[in-house]
């Protein structure tokens, strides 16, 4: 069955998953917006700023005179144990991980609304669903977007637009790039996971748009992801155990602060 060129526009798209999921949709024939900070963007397009949000508002109403996907995918990566991780982290990773995403479905839902159709988009991940220690800024904002989304959809769904939020696991992708904080142990266990993850960018993207043509709300798109989420769901007592040993074994490899 033929199914209609979507116009979308993704965030973070000049490396990781902003550009698996760019490939991937451009590879079934949609036009894609790719913005970022980053040089070869089609747009330049700063998360956090209010003008550029704006900007990209009107590039598209006249280039496209509208939107089928917004993808608030850009994001960093963080965290820390309670007592390491400074405020200034925690406001950091939470003007860019949660208030990007909230900044642009600001931005397009008066767009979406007066068109009745659409769909918002939000990279999350496994860490808005399951919440291990020593990454309590990196959860918590996680869990915000995950919040986020459910209440765009519930918000819009009169007006046609529907919302799907996205929570994989770790992955292959450059995120990690981008790490801040004070807490080095958590930061190497990130950067081991991250490495040695049998998951690759491309494959994350790819069960996103399967996702979407099914219309999950909530995507777990790789099998690490949907073992942990149901383990926390099915079985609490023994989810509980295997997160505090794993925050005992941070505190080992750290050190008490």
């Amino acid at each position: 069955m033929s199914r209609d060129k979507q116009r979308v526009l993704v965030t973070g798209a000049a490396s990781g998953l902003g550009r698996a999921l760019t490939e991937a949709f451009r590879a079934r024939g949609d036009e894609v917006l790719a913005t970022d900070l980053a040089e070869g963007a089609d747009l330049r397009l700063d998360i956090t700023e209010d003008e550029d949000w704006a900007a990209a508002v009107d590039h598209v109403e006249r280039t496209w005179g509208g939107l089928d996907v917004l993808v608030n995918n850009a994001g960093v990566a963080g965290g820390g144990r309670l007592d390491v991780a400074t405020l200034d982290e925690w406001q950091w990773i939470t003007e860019i991980n949660l208030f990007g995403a909230v900044r642009g479905t600001r931005a397009f839902v008066p767009m979406l609304k007066r068109q009745g159709s659409g769909k918002v988009v939000n990279v999350a991940s496994l860490a808005g669903l399951v919440h291990p220690g020593g990454m309590a800024s990196y959860n918590a904002v996680k869990a915000a977007v995950v919040a986020l989304t459910e209440t765009t959809g519930h918000e819009l769904a009169s007006y046609g637009v529907t919302a799907h939020v996205v929570c994989p696991s770790y992955f292959r992708t450059n995120l990690m790039s981008s790490l801040r904080g004070h807490d080095t142990a958590l930061g190497a266990i990130m950067s081991k996971l991250v490495d040695e993850s049998p998951t690759t960018a491309e494959e994350v993207a790819a069960a996103v748009l399967e996702g979407l043509d099914r219309g999950d709300e909530v995507i777990l798109p790789d099998q690490a992801a949907r073992d942990a989420y149901a383990l926390k769901v099915g079985d609490r007592a023994t989810y509980d155990a295997v997160m505090r040993a794993q925050a005992a074994k941070l505190d080992r490899m750290g050190g008490q602060a």
